[in-house]
């Protein structure tokens, strides 16, 4: 299952605050912030979908994520490798390297991380 761009919006904030009650995320938006009413039905949304939890207080509402940003994104690039470059993490990294306008220094970072994870395998 998949968030939505305005899902994955208040899913960074919480992933950023570790565990938010709804006046905390609010306030991790830049102005004009989204309606109370908007953030709320998010978070049920999200809550529906198994991507967050909530511990009640009273009537207050703490939530936290259930799903780990690294697990979630990773997860969304195989998909992307997978959907849109035949499975192919070389034609990915082809693709990637040469759509993107990565300076020099930049290219040889991804050098030296590549060679290092051949060099672990």
């Amino acid at each position: 299952m998949q968030l939505t761009k305005t899902e994955e919006d208040v899913m960074n904030h919480l992933w950023k605050l570790e565990k938010a009650f709804m006046k905390d995320l609010l306030e991790a938006y830049p102005e004009p912030k989204p309606a109370t009413t908007t953030i709320a039905t998010l978070l049920k949304r999200m809550t529906d979908k198994g991507f967050i939890a909530y511990k009640l207080y009273g009537n207050a509402r703490e939530y936290y994520p259930l799903v780990k940003k690294k697990d979630y994104f990773s997860k969304h690039v195989n998909g992307l490798i997978k959907n849109f470059f035949n499975d192919s993490a070389s034609q990915f990294a082809s693709f990637f390297t040469k759509e993107t306008d990565l300076t020099k220094e930049e290219l040889e970072d991804l050098k030296a991380i590549i060679d290092n994870e051949i060099k672990r395998k």
